[in-house]
């Protein structure tokens, strides 16, 4: 969709029926006025914009999962980025270096939100089935609640492993309706897949697809491709290698229509924004509500003229690097210089060699820029991809090396990628170990700085001994403070102090 409505009424009620796993209020049993979920629920409307504010947490004003909360709150713990000269919060640079507790903010935050994301959808899809209206359109919002429910649980179980699983709207304000157990992450992985699989009965993008379409005025909604994608993704994060696919290859050889951008830059700017490429995207506009996308200002620079840059997101020392010089991926995602919008006059981003006192180029991450705000840029109207198919591809290569070794369909699935950087075909003859490495390091110069790398180092195998590949990875970048407890978060400790049954179930090392 194009803009996420804000006018969900249920907004005033959720501070009365809010989960108290979720947030420490002091609650009014006899409120004195709010709207019901019994009041609210009347039209064809209310249905509408109950599930568009689903939509709107996603990257709401504010930190927000898919607006900085995902950088500040988990990318800064990753190998490819660390806190800019403009990230002052010191709750954020302790959580960069890994020695973070369960009382940090961003912590809590992604929990939160997350938990009053679900809130909102179980809500929805408790209660528009009864709203009278057409039947085909409240089918479809039923299942996008299901779909983003899906979502935002599958970021918790990731995150914070068991999790309490909650799907259905709280009505009670009694200690067995409020206080909810930690299930464990089998059951919520169950939940998820169901919810995922519900949600292929959704239309698809405008463009290719046969069967329901969305109109173009509907861009940006979960659909059935969306759904199946998703999907791919949780099997492969499961390691249920034939599921994963299955599903991937679903998408890659279905009539969706989706495939990849002839030139990467292409992906993300905001001209192209719901294109072939892009599967599922956290929407932003420019000048809309003031809801764009401030991430382009937190990796700009500072100090140049007309430029409202704050440097507050800054690469890794080496992820540049990693880079060949035929990549056109790197200068895609990085600059080191800049036209100022001011004067016209080209500025070189440089750094000065700790070691050994040269002067280098000082690279600023550059995907989320975008031309027509170059002097507002927090106005940004670039959007944040969730699923783009050329992670579908990558799935789909990956999956079959593991569950096959390097056949040809997976070389054909992950040089479509390549090719599109500007690299050779990888070539038949690589060990099943080579292909996975090879790979491993496509995804994260494809998906630098969108949300991606920590998800990936939590799952890649080893998991444990000296050869981890969380751990390995994040020593090699200078990140020392990293333990095996750090595949999962910790369970923010105000949730554990307000919640009887979180008591005592933290989890390991926190």
């Amino acid at each position: 969709m194009k803009k996420y409505s804000n006018t969900f009424k249920l907004l005033l009620l959720s501070g009365v029926i809010q989960l108290a796993i979720i947030s420490c209020v002091d609650l009014d049993e006899a409120p004195k006025s709010f709207i019901s979920t019994d009041q609210f629920f009347k039209t064809q409307a209310d249905a509408i914009a109950a599930v568009n504010a689903i939509y709107f947490r996603l990257n709401a004003t504010g930190q927000t999962p898919y607006h900085i909360l995902f950088s500040t709150g988990m990318d800064m713990m990753s190998d490819d980025v660390q806190p800019g000269p403009g990230a002052t919060n010191a709750d954020v640079r302790s959580q960069s270096v890994l020695s973070h507790s369960s009382t940090g903010l961003r912590v809590r935050e992604i929990w939160q939100q997350h938990y009053d994301a679900i809130n909102r959808a179980n809500i929805a899809i408790d209660k528009i089935p009864a709203v009278e209206m057409d039947a085909t359109l409240r089918n479809r919002l039923v299942m996008e609640a299901k779909f983003l429910r899906a979502l935002y649980y599958f970021n918790l179980v990731r995150l914070y492993g068991d999790v309490p699983l909650v799907v259905h709207e709280t009505t009670s304000l009694s200690p067995e309706a409020l206080y909810v157990e930690r299930t464990p992450a089998e059951q919520v992985y169950q939940q998820i897949i169901q919810d995922l699989t519900d949600a292929h009965g959704l239309p698809n993008d405008t463009f290719g697809a046969s069967g329901p379409k969305y109109t173009a005025a509907d861009a940006g909604r979960a659909t059935g491709g969306a759904a199946r994608s998703l999907l791919a993704k949780v099997y492969l994060t499961r390691y249920d290698y034939v599921n994963a696919i299955a599903k991937s290859a679903e998408v890659i050889d279905g009539t969706f229509g989706y495939g990849l951008f002839a030139d990467y830059a292409q992906v993300f700017l905001p001209a192209n924004k719901n294109g072939i490429e892009h599967i599922f995207s956290a929407q932003f506009e420019a000048n809309a509500d003031s809801h764009g996308n401030n991430q382009a200002m937190r990796s700009a620079p500072t100090g140049i003229p007309g430029l409202n840059g704050n440097f507050a997101e800054q690469p890794m020392p080496g992820i540049y690097e990693l880079y060949s010089v035929k990549d056109k991926r790197r200068d895609v995602s990085f600059i080191t210089s800049i036209i100022s919008p001011a004067n016209g006059q080209t500025y070189q981003l440089t750094v000065k060699d700790p070691a050994t006192g040269q002067i280098k180029p000082n690279p600023h991450f550059n995907k989320w820029w975008d031309p027509a705000q170059a002097g507002n840029l927090g106005q940004s109207a670039a959007n944040v991809p969730i699923l783009r198919f050329s992670d579908v591809l990558l799935i789909h290569a990956e999956a079959v090396n593991e569950q096959q070794g390097p056949t040809a369909a997976a070389y054909a699935s992950y040089n479509k990628v390549r090719r599109r950087a500007g690299l050779d075909n990888l070539t038949p003859g690589l060990t099943q170990a080579q292909f996975r490495d090879s790979l491993r390091l496509d995804r994260r110069l494809e998906f630098v700085f969108e949300y991606s790398r920590w998800f990936d180092l939590i799952r890649y195998k080893p998991l444990t001994g000296p050869d981890a590949y969380l751990i390995k990875s994040l020593k090699a970048a200078g990140k020392n403070n990293v333990q095996p407890k750090h595949y999962l978060y910790p369970i923010p400790q105000q949730e554990i102090d307000n919640n009887p049954k979180l008591q005592g179930k933290q989890n390991p090392g926190w």
